[in-house]
Formats: structure tokens, sequence, C-alpha cells
């Protein structure tokens, strides 16, 4: 009986975890949501965020050491004012890793931000890292959550030489 109850107890978390295999689709979907919201941040259009990102109690999205807590603090606080707040943002996301298990995925992505302030006119260019969590939901893929960290790419010195 103890090895029958385990042997079912197995099967169930076996079944909860197993779903729709990964496909070359799915695959193609968080690509494109990853897209969309890249030429949201660039044109300070909040659309594509309301659309790819699954709004729940809790949600965070960080970047560079800031956050924002819910998706109207992400959209209204920080897409959206951007928008005015910059003279042109240039957010180019490439090298776009996915990983799906179940209705799971991730994304790892390198991330160059390149900016100009209107107010003072100081100019931002900052590379770096993103990571984003997808969970699939009634056949969609939605955002959980992002994390972005960036800084000034670093500047090689020909004269400089270290010595071991």
């Amino acid at each position: 009986m103890i090895k029958q109850t385990k042997a079912v107890a197995l099967a169930l978390v076996a079944a909860a975890f197993a779903s729709a295999p990964a496909s070359a689709d799915d695959r193609q979907s968080l690509v494109q949501i990853i897209n969309a919201i890249e030429a949201g941040w660039e044109s300070g259009d909040g659309t594509p965020f309301l659309n790819h990102f699954l709004d729940f109690p809790g949600a965070r999205y960080i970047e560079s050491g800031g956050q924002n807590e819910g998706l109207d603090d992400l959209v209204t606080h920080h897409v959206e004012p951007e928008k005015d707040a910059l003279e042109y943002l240039k957010l180019d996301i490439s090298k776009i890793e996915t990983h799906i298990e179940g209705d799971f995925a991730w994304a790892i992505t390198d991330v160059r931000v390149q900016a100009k302030i209107r107010d003072g006119g100081r100019e931002i260019d900052r590379t770096g890292y993103g990571t984003w969590l997808f969970r699939r939901l009634d056949g969609q893929w939605k955002v959980i959550h992002t994390h972005s960290s960036s800084r000034a790419p670093r500047k090689s010195n020909p004269d400089h030489t270290h010595k071991h």
C-alpha cells in the first residue's frame, strides 16, 4: 500500500510538471514578446507591456538597482514618462537565449541602452544583461518578472599595463 501511494504521488508530481513540450513556436513567441517590449520602451508606449505582462499582486520589475512594483507602476511611472524626459532612447536587446520547461520559461539577453536626457543634455550609453521570466496561461506566454542590469562600457587604456 505504501509503495502504491508513493507511486501515485510521484505520478501526480510528474503530471503537475508535464505540459506541452517546448516548440519552435513557443521560442518564437518569447522572442516576439521581447521585441514588442523593446519597441514599447523606445517609443514610450505602455501597450506592449499591458498586452504581454501578467498583472498580479506582488509583481516587481528590476532595472539597475531600481524597481517598479506592479504593472501600472512600471507603465505609468517609468515607460511612458521616459518618452517626455528623453530626447531619444535606443534600446538594443540582443543574443536572446530562451529556455522552456513546461509552462515556465526564461530568457537571458544582452542589453545596450543609449539615450539623451532632455534636461541638461546628458547622454547615456550602458551595456549589460537582462533576465525575463514567463508563464504560459491559457496558451499565451506572459512576462511575470524582468531584471535588467547595465553599466557604462569599460574603456580600455592602451597605455596602461597590468603587472602580475
